[in-house]
């Protein structure tokens, strides 16, 4: 399946860096570096996932000073209101305006043991608030060497999506854990065949057209020096990135580059 009709979509995923404060100016200069580019910019959608602390800062900058990014949150709670300390409820992040949720990264599975039952109530919360859930999979090199290039995701992503309606708007991040922070980066070869299954996954799940209008993502260090090769893949759509996210003009060459690779 071509990427023509699927709009390249790069999320920043702050993880737990950037205080409000320090988020304004970040939002600011990463507007500013890039307003001399909208020509580049304008078929590319932007998303930042900030701290559930700055949101409400972030969206209020977004929306004095018109800036064309989409905001989203980095996880939410699987209930919608309650005695639930600390969590927090798709509701809330979409009275914030957020548009986006990231559900299963890596990191929430292995430091908060969260299953793949636990990612699927997330998924069904986050459409029951019109919210789009960025479902990540991915698996550890020991995975890879046992099972394969394929079956984790695969596996993690036939899970997520139980009980998704087929018009439901959905984005999948493919994230190998072995490349997330580590400076190893899967090629673009590898990604490709990853997301290809994942799409087919998609496919059988919620159907064909689902799987021609859902955008898959790639995440594991990814840098502006590497971002178009990942792009020219017909299965990847994007990218979902960590620590180069953090730098605004390291970001925002990430976000320009991929206007120039054909998709």
């Amino acid at each position: 399946m071509g990427s023509v009709t699927r709009k390249p979509l790069i999320a920043g995923n702050w993880k737990m860096n950037l205080d409000h404060l320090q988020a304004v100016a970040f939002v600011q200069k990463l507007h500013w570096t890039l307003k001399d580019a909208a020509h580049e910019t304008d078929s590319v959608e932007v998303v930042v996932f900030p701290p559930f602390t700055d949101i409400r800062t972030v969206q209020t900058l977004i929306d004095a000073d018109k800036i064309p990014f989409a905001l989203g949150a980095q996880d939410l709670s699987t209930k919608d209101s309650g005695a639930y300390t600390g969590e927090v409820s798709g509701a809330f992040l979409k009275k914030l305006a957020a548009d986006y949720v990231i559900i299963g990264h890596s990191e929430r599975r292995e430091y908060h043991a969260e299953s793949d039952e636990v990612v699927a109530a997330k998924v069904q919360a986050a459409l029951r608030h019109d919210l789009v859930p960025v479902i990540c999979v991915g698996e550890t090199l020991e995975q890879r060497e046992e099972s394969g290039p394929t079956a984790v995701a695969v596996a993690q992503l036939r899970a997520a999506l139980e009980g998704v309606s087929a018009d439901a708007d959905v984005v999948v991040a493919y994230e190998p854990v072995w490349a997330i922070g580590t400076g190893q980066v899967a090629s673009p070869e590898q990604a490709q065949e990853v997301c290809a299954a994942l799409r087919t996954v998609i496919s059988e799940s919620l159907g064909d057209a689902a799987a021609e209008r859902t955008r898959i993502l790639y995440g594991g260090s990814v840098k502006s020096g590497n971002i178009a090769s990942f792009m020219r893949e017909p299965d990847v759509d994007g990218a979902l990135v960590g620590g180069a996210s953090l730098l605004a003009d390291e970001f925002a060459a990430i976000i320009r580059y991929q206007k120039h690779v054909g998709v």
